[in-house]
């Protein structure tokens, strides 16, 4: 192993006593325990979901349930539906407020339609949902379900919650249970769904899975490079010796998912022309003059939950939901994470990572292309690409990307979420956010190939 060097982040001279106060959190939570480092994506875990320390945990209701659905057609416009919004901020004292509870029952009525319209309704339905939150989403489709589908496939259908949070995972029973008949088609699995014991045995059936603003809060880590051209390095974090702050630490590539999600993002790959290698090489010599350091983020997490989720329900239909860009993001780096906490009704961003703990979400933005990148590579179909032989690889899935516009507009019903005046905020407020949904072709190879 190729020594490690390490140097302090620049914020953290910025803000010493609050990264002491933040790191010190760390430390006595045995996170960092001793002076053994942890990936960031360790941290991000820790930050968000410790059961001691994590911002879902330290919460007692970080996402919000509206006690009645939204009257659009009888606010005037976007200004009385602003202060409309901001009267339930103050009146629920909650983080933030889901677009399936914003929307309900618009939002998850247009999934729900969109699964209507394309499972195969031969077989019994199937839904998992990952992250449920309040099961507001849950309940919206067992309606639509019970009122739009033919009668066979609601009383043999089954959802099944995915939750990592226990306290949710009783709302969201809570939740279901205003339904009687919809607790016999419903059950909650307290557990991370990224962890593939937690799955059993592979199921080869038909399924749906639905992940609604989970990617955004999974598990990431950072890779680093002190200039243009040098090679990429993994970021640890290490508690400074003799004391509370907390540095990060550069190591060469060697982690295994790391690795795995460079390959995939292409970030090493050597593709260029003469003229582009001409142009690097001159970059290389400014570099070494006016060197530029380089940080990115990379979904490590996603690519773990894709992997699992490809393994334990191979014939899985994906349906996500995503911020597809955040704004005023001052954390450096590609795909860099907005750190936000909110005290008496205001919201106060952060500039540093490490300040994501106890009252501070971290959460990032998806990169849409990427993700169907991950999913054709968990899914085989990368893999097969790349193989040399005589046969031409089979594309195991079939993808979609769309704006929420463009998915409600498909599948939803735009004028239930419309104002008196034509405003729309399900359409005109969620720009930043898109729908990615993903289905298996079915195709079978007329070969066999031993991996």
């Amino acid at each position: 192993m190729a020594p490690a060097f390490s140097a302090q982040v620049p914020a953290l001279r910025r803000a010493a006593l609050r990264v002491r106060w933040v790191t010190a959190a760390l430390f006595s939570s045995g996170i960092l325990a001793g002076n053994k480092p942890i990936l960031v994506r360790d941290f991000v875990r820790s930050a968000l979901y410790d059961p001691n320390h994590g911002y879902f945990s330290k919460r007692a209701g970080p996402v919000g349930v509206l006690d009645a659905s939204i009257r659009f057609n009888q606010l005037e416009g976007r200004s009385a539906y602003i202060q409309h919004l901001d009267k339930l901020y103050k009146k629920h004292d909650i983080a933030w407020f889901t677009p399936v509870e914003l929307f309900k029952p618009w939002y998850a009525y247009a999934i729900a339609a969109s699964i209507l319209r394309t499972a195969n309704l031969s077989v019994p339905l199937k839904i998992y949902e990952i992250g449920g939150g309040s099961g507001t989403c849950a309940k919206c489709i067992l309606d639509y379900m019970m009122l739009n589908a033919p009668p066979k496939v609601y009383n043999d259908m089954k959802y099944i919650s995915v939750e990592i949070s226990s306290s949710l995972a009783e709302k969201q029973l809570e939740t279901v249970g205003e339904v009687q008949s919809h607790l016999s088609k419903f059950t909650v699995e307290h557990r991370d769904a990224i962890n593939r014991p937690g799955w059993g045995r592979t199921d080869p059936h038909p399924c749906w899975v639905l992940m609604l603003e989970v990617l955004d809060n999974l598990p990431h880590d950072l890779v680093y490079s002190p200039d243009q051209v040098s090679p990429w390095m993994e970021v640890w974090i290490e508690k400074v010796k003799g004391s509370l702050q907390a540095s990060e630490v550069y190591k060469p590539l060697q982690d295994p998912l790391i690795s795995r999600c460079v390959d995939i993002i292409g970030m090493n790959e050597d593709k260029a022309s003469v003229s582009e290698k001409l142009a690097f090489a001159a970059k290389g010599v400014l570099s070494k003059v006016f060197p530029k350091p380089r940080r990115a983020w990379l979904p490590t997490g996603c690519l773990k939950l894709m992997d699992t989720l490809h393994q334990a329900l191979p014939s899985m239909s994906l349906i996500a939901s995503d911020f597809s860009y955040l704004p005023d993001v001052s954390i450096p780096g590609d795909r860099a994470p907005l750190v936000s906490s909110k005290n008496d009704g205001k919201t106060s961003d952060h500039r540093n990572y490490f300040d994501a703990q106890g009252d501070a979400d971290i959460f990032f933005p998806t990169d849409f292309r990427l993700l169907e990148q991950i999913d054709h590579n968990c899914a085989g179909f990368s893999k097969e690409q790349k193989n040399p032989g005589a046969f031409k690889p089979v594309k195991k899935r079939r993808t979609i990307i769309l704006d929420t516009a463009a998915f409600m507009e498909e599948f939803g019903m735009p004028l239930k979420t419309r104002t008196k005046d034509g405003y729309n905020p399900l359409l005109d407020d969620f720009k930043n956010t898109k729908f990615y949904l993903s289905v298996p072709t079915h195709n079978v190879p007329t070969h066999s190939r031993r991996n």
